[in-house]
C-alpha cells in the first residue's frame, strides 16, 4: 500500500499547512515544525478537516467508490497514524467527514480548490468537529468482504500504460505480469486479458458499468 501511504502523507502535510496558515496555529515540536501526530489533532476541527481533505484527494485520484472503500479500510487498518476508530463516536465522526470530502473531491480536480471547499464546509458547519455532535453517519460502516471487481490501477508509466495494480479486498499490489497470471489462473473472474500494443493487458469484462473498469 506504499502509494496510498505516500498520497496520505502528501495530503496530510498539505492540509496541516493550510489549516495552520488559514484557520489557526497548530502545535509545533521543539524545532518549530508542525506536529503531524499528538495532542490537539484528534476528534476536533483539524481532525475533521484532515479526514475530509484526505478523502477528497483520494476521490480525485481514484474515484469516489475506491475512496469510500479505502476510508473504511483505514478505520480498521490505518494507512497513517491518525485513527482513533476504537471509539464509535470517533468512527462516526471520521466516516461522516470522509463522505463530505468525497462529495467535494468529486466536484474539483485541483487540490487548492478542494482545500477551499473543505474550508467552506467547515465554516458552514457541514463537518462534524466534536464527538458530542448528535448527527449520525448513515452510510456503509464496514469494508466490503466481496467484490466482483476489486482491482484498481495504482501506477502508470509515462506512456499511460498501467504498471501496478491494487486489490482493494486483499490489500495487495501486483505488477501487470502478476495480475495477468492471476487472471489466467482463474483468480479474478471479472477480468480478462487482451493484447494491447503487443502486451498482455488486464481488462475489465464488459458489464455496462463505468465505475469498476481498470484505468
Amino acid at each position: 500500500m506504499n502509494r496510498f501511504r505516500e498520497l496520505f502523507e502528501e495530503a496530510r502535510v498539505e492540509v496541516y499547512d493550510y489549516f495552520d496558515r488559514s484557520i489557526r496555529r497548530l502545535p509545533r515540536d521543539k524545532e518549530g515544525l508542525i506536529k503531524i501526530v499528538g495532542v490537539g489533532l484528534d476528534d476536533n476541527d483539524v481532525d475533521a478537516f484532515r479526514h475530509a481533505y484526505v478523502s477528497g484527494v483520494f476521490t480525485q485520484e481514484y474515484g469516489e467508490k475506491t475512496a469510500e472503500i479505502l476510508g473504511l479500510l483505514n478505520e480498521y487498518d490505518p494507512i497513517g497514524q491518525s485513527s482513533n476508530s476504537a471509539d464509535p463516536r470517533s468512527r462516526n465522526m471520521d466516516l461522516w467527514n470522509n463522505r463530505v470530502g468525497r462529495k467535494y473531491g468529486g466536484k474539483t480536480s485541483g487540490r487548492k480548490g478542494l482545500l477551499k471547499l473543505i474550508h467552506q464546509a467547515l465554516k458552514a458547519g457541514e463537518l462534524i468537529t466534536d464527538l458530542k455532535d448528535p448527527r449520525k453517519f448513515s452510510g456503509k460502516t464496514t469494508p466490503p468482504k466481496r467484490m466482483a471487481k476489486p482491482i484498481i490501477a495504482l501506477q502508470k508509466s509515462k506512456s499511460g500504460r498501467v504498471e501496478m495494480y491494487f486489490d482493494l479486498l486483499k490489500r495487495v499490489s501486483m505488477t501487470r505480469e502478476e495480475l495477468v497470471s492471476s487472471i489466467q489462473s482463474g483468480a479474478y473472474s471479472g477480468y480478462s486479458i487482451k493484447i494491447i500494443r503487443g502486451v498482455e493487458t488486464p481488462v475489465s469484462k464488459h458489464d455496462g458499468k463505468t465505475g469498476n473498469n481498470i484505468g
